[in-house]
């Protein structure tokens, strides 16, 4: 099951009378978070007659894709909101520090990650990819949005058609330059071929979180079983194709993935190559084992990568001074409106 597209959008302004330059018109100034007729009426671009009196149903019909539902403003200067959908389900995006967002691809997640509470609630749905331009239209009309990244709920991968599609508009109407939107997945060879073709190539985001295949896949139950020295092969021949390094995502738990023999498996792997491995202390989640490691031991680890010729950075997960880790929102909201 798939939600609302940027072709069903195209499909509705098609219809009441729009040709192509009317199309981008309007998907480009909601795309901005602005009146959707915005931009000069000149030329091929003044839109017609009957398109012009459908706005104000148009405009309703485009913000019922991603309402705010409530928002959590954090003090690193993020914000986590809870993002209502047109159907009435949920799903979470996130404006970052320094003009960031990060979008959901999905309803939930089917790779069920041990440490993440979207993992533990499964997939619920795909998004289509106008409910993915939708989250950027309504953070650009609270703030600017200069990156986007594809990091919240769901697998892109999973929904790698819509993913691409959305990344795709971004990239050539969107305003947002291809550097600047990340593409991150478990690994995923589908993805790993998609990639490289685009017409708008994002950067990789690598979700590796252990380079001990068995440990790995404890972690991550359902992802595809590629061993992590493919996964970085895959991520430098990418990287050195785009010219922009790939990000390796590393979720640090205590006594778990922080030891000696992940930094010699990190050395292994990306010494030397064009990579950053961002290591991300984990955000609490109810209902597990896992401990966040001490402060000295995540500083500890950024030196002995950074001294073994890996450039290593410490990124703390936003929202979680108001417990609003990835998929906690929505995990909330789903049990009030059960005991209700």
């Amino acid at each position: 099951m798939r939600g609302m597209r940027l072709e069903d959008l195209r499909e509705r302004l098609r219809a009441l009378g729009a040709r192509p330059c009317h199309e981008r018109r309007v998907l480009r100034a909601w795309t901005h978070g602005l009146p959707l007729d915005a931009g000069p009426p000149r030329g091929e671009a003044h839109l017609p007659r009957r398109l012009r009196e459908s706005l104000p149903a148009l405009a309703a019909q485009f913000d019922s894709l991603a309402t705010a539902i409530s928002e959590h403003p954090a003090a690193d200067g993020s914000t986590r909101l809870l993002v209502g959908l047109a159907d009435g389900l949920s799903i979470e995006s996130v404006l970052l520090p320094r003009d960031g967002l990060c979008v959901s691809t999905q309803v939930g997640c089917a790779v069920g990650c041990t440490f993440c509470m979207t993992g533990q609630g499964g997939l619920a749905r795909h998004l289509g990819s106008a409910e993915m331009v939708a989250q950027v239209a309504l953070a650009r009309a609270r703030r600017a949005v200069g990156k986007v990244v594809f990091m919240g709920m769901g697998e892109p991968a999973h929904n790698l058609d819509e993913t691409m599609d959305a990344i795709d508009w971004l990239g050539t109407e969107g305003g947002i330059g291809h550097k600047d939107l990340v593409f991150s997945t478990v690994g995923d060879r589908r993805a790993f071929a998609r990639l490289p073709a685009g017409r708008v190539r994002p950067a990789l985001a690598l979700s590796l979180h252990s380079t001990v295949a068995e440990r790995r896949a404890g972690l991550l139950p359902r992802a595809p079983r590629l061993e992590p020295a493919e996964l970085a092969e895959e991520g430098e021949r990418y990287a050195r194709a785009t010219r922009y390094p790939v990000q390796v995502q590393w979720t640090l738990l205590d006594g778990v993935n922080d030891g000696p023999d992940e930094i010699d498996g990190l050395a292994r792997l990306f010494a030397g190559k064009y990579a950053v491995v961002n290591l991300i202390p984990w955000n609490a989640v109810g209902g597990t084992a896992f401990r966040r490691p001490p402060r000295e031991r995540v500083l500890d680890m950024a030196r002995a990568l950074n001294g073994r010729g890996i450039l290593a950075k410490i990124r703390d997960s936003a929202g979680q001074a108001v417990e609003g880790g990835c998929g906690q929102l929505r995990a909330r909201l789903v049990r009030e409106a059960a005991a209700a």
